[in-house]
Parts: structure tokens; sequence; C-alpha cells
């Protein structure tokens, strides 16, 4: 890759976020704005071998894309709303001023996303895609869909938007706690495909994880009385917390339970403890703040040099209840087995219905994992094949060969 693509790439992954909620706010349609900042990264990609990188890549990106969007309204027909938008796009200047009540402009976007016109599975992809930049296969495998399937999904809801003319207006603020669940919802996964990202290898989920974190700040400043926004803040610094240890100096993958506690950040883990207590006061328990709960219990390994699994798979119990979904069902497997037995562990992965694991690698290692202490080695083996072919990080499929072959 030149040097001029990897800067338009590195420009795209750091401030695709930022520009298009600032294109979006002002022009009122996210659909245009997306249209015009993809033009002006493929003109930062014609352009810049022969330019040269600009000192302020970002400014350049705005200005083109701002371009493009006068250019579009100068050939419409445009209504005098619309030319009174255009007046304030011809101002060049690339300054980022929120709107008010809003810290930054791409928590309004998440909020905007949420608009009740729009169908409800459809609202957080959307966020995924055109607040946080993530690719269309990226979010068909957080929500165990085919990129396919997703793709047509998200193509209708944006022809939804213009076919019914839906204004993407910033929500009063009585409208904000009804639109917080499928805002929360975005971020918490955004930091899950960061996350994952460990090695940092994928330049289009780099700083994700920190931008969802610094998204989770922002809504608990704009909402400070609601307890699922601090949670949800609590569960993703109690795993960042855990971030340098899992990989060990040689970058190999460490599991949590073999983690080294002395690598996890006090600090980081104290401001979790904080946000969980004083989304406790509430009691309005929700599905982030059991997860974070349940962070926490790990966390107390870091004290006491002890893991309470059976606490854990209580907690994994109640979060069921508010979220059943395929992750929670597998990690309630795995605290289980830890808790009591492999074969109470492995039940409850047969619970599950087998269509929905497919392709789902924890589901498939845990498996394995399982199947191995039981003395099962065949359909361990067939298992950790399983997972090793769904693993996309290199260090993990390394992990779990060692594992089927120990």
């Amino acid at each position: 890759m030149s040097d001029a693509a990897a800067a338009a790439e590195l420009a795209a992954r750091a401030s695709y976020g930022r520009l298009l909620a600032y294109l979006a706010a002002r022009w009122r349609d996210v659909a245009r704005a997306e249209d015009a900042l993809g033009d002006a990264l493929l003109a930062a990609l014609e352009t810049w071998p022969r330019t040269g990188v600009p000192d302020k890549p970002e400014a350049w990106l705005l200005t083109a894309a701002r371009r493009r969007l006068v250019d579009g309204a100068r050939h419409a027909s445009v209504t005098a709303a619309a030319e009174a938008d255009l007046t304030l796009m011809l101002d060049e200047r690339a300054e980022h001023e929120p709107h008010a009540g809003f810290p930054d402009e791409r928590l309004a976007l998440l909020f905007v996303c949420a608009h009740p016109a729009i169908d409800e599975a459809a609202r957080t992809p959307l966020m995924l895609q055109t607040v946080l930049g993530l690719d269309g296969a990226r979010i068909a495998s957080a929500f165990l869909v085919a990129p396919a399937t997703m793709s047509q999904r998200l193509v209708r809801v944006k022809a939804k938007i213009r076919e019914a003319g839906i204004r993407f207006e910033i929500p009063a603020p009585g409208q904000l706690a009804e639109r917080l669940d499928a805002v929360l919802e975005a971020i918490y996964a955004a930091y899950g495909s960061g996350w994952e990202d460990v090695a940092g290898a994928d330049p289009r989920r780099r700083g994700l994880a920190e931008e969802a974190i610094w998204l989770g700040r922002l809504v608990t400043r704009l909402l400070p009385d609601a307890p699922e926004a601090r949670g949800l803040l609590a569960l993703m610094l109690h795993c960042e917390a855990r971030r340098p240890a899992r990989r060990n100096v040689a970058g190999g993958y460490v599991p949590l339970t073999e983690q080294d506690v002395t690598r996890w950040s006090l600090p980081l883990m104290a401001e979790a403890e904080r946000l969980l207590a004083a989304a406790a006061r509430a009691n309005a328990p929700g599905r982030f703040q059991l997860e974070a709960a349940i962070q926490s219990a790990h966390a107390q390994r870091a004290l006491n040099g002890k893991t309470d699994w059976e606490a854990i798979a209580l907690l994994y119990e109640g979060l069921l209840r508010y979220a059943p979904t395929i992750g929670a069902r597998v990690a309630y497997a795995a605290a289980l087995a830890e808790a009591r037995a492999a074969d109470a562990g492995l039940a409850a992965l047969d619970a599950i219905p087998a269509d929905a694991v497919a392709a789902y690698q924890p589901y498939w290692a845990l498996r394995g994992h399982l199947l191995k202490g039981l003395g099962r080695k065949a359909q361990a083996r067939a298992a950790y094949d399983r997972a090793i072919g769904l693993s996309e990080d290199p260090a993990l499929r390394e992990f779990l060969l060692r594992r089927q072959r120990g």
C-alpha cells in the first residue's frame, strides 16, 4: 500500500464518524452525507499520490465532502431550507462545533439513528455503519447473520429514510431516554468489535474500542441518571483494564483464567467499580449492569486470587432474563462448567439451537474444551477444528491448536 493510500485509510478510520456526523447534522440527510464522504475518500486516493498528503487530512476530506454536497444541491431542485443550508456549507472552515446539549456530534447522530420510525432491528446496524464506520461484513458478523442479509437490511432502511422523508432532527431532551437502549447497544457492539481485534491488525477496527469508551463517557455525561449507561461504561472499563494481559510477551493469546492479574489496570477497575456502585443505587437493574457485575466478579481475582464461579453463574442466569443472546448463553455454559462440572456446561451448550451457533467461534472452542475434559477426544478434536476454522486471530488459532493437541 502506498503512503498516500495508507494516510487516506488512517484518516478514514480516525475521523469517519466525526466527519459523517458533522455533515449529516447540517444537511439533515445521512445517506447524502455518507455518499459525499465516500466520494471524498476516493478523491483522496486519486489526488494525494500526486500532490502529497495534506497537513490536515481530516480538514481536506471535510472540504471535499462539503463541495460534493454543494454541487449536488446546485444540480437538484432545492427548497428554500436547503438553500439556507447551502449557504452554511459554503463556509469552508473545518470547525466541529457541537449541537447544544451534545458534547460530540457523533453522539447526536447516534440518537438521531434511533428514530422510532426506523425499524428497530436496523437501528444499531445503521449506527455502526454510519457513525462508527464499520463495514457491512463486520456488522453482519456481530449480529451472526450473512453479510448479504445485513447489506440488504441497511439498503432497505436507508431507502425507507429517503422515501418516507424522515428528517434527521436532533431529538428533544424528553426523547433521549426512549432512544437510549439502541444507542447503548451500538456502543456495546462497537466496543466488542474493537475488543476482538486485540492485536490491532485490522485497520478498520483500530481505535474502535477507545472510541466506544469515549462515546460511553459522553452518554453518562448527557444522561447522568441513566443506570444502564453507567453499567455499560463500567463493563467496558473492566474489560479494557485487562487488555495488556491478553497477550504474553511473545504475542501469544492468554485466556482470562490464565492472565497475569498484575498486568491488569487497577485504576480502570476502580473507576468501573465506582460507576457500577452508582448505577446500583438507582435500583433499576438491566443488561449492562449485570454484564459489568460479571466482569467485577472476575476482577476480584486481582484482589484475593480467587474467582467465585458460582456467583458468576448466578449473574449469568440473571443476565439471560434480560438478554438471552448467544454470547450470554455460551458464557453461562462456561461458568456452569467451572462452578459445577464439565457435563453441566455441555448440557447448557446442547440446549442452544444448532443453527444459531453454526458460525459462532466461542461455542466451538468451549465445546472442544469441555468434551476434551470429559475424555471424548474424537468429538473434542472435531469441535476444535471448527473453532480453529472460525478464528480470524492467528494467535487464537495457535492457542486452540495447542489445546487440541495437548
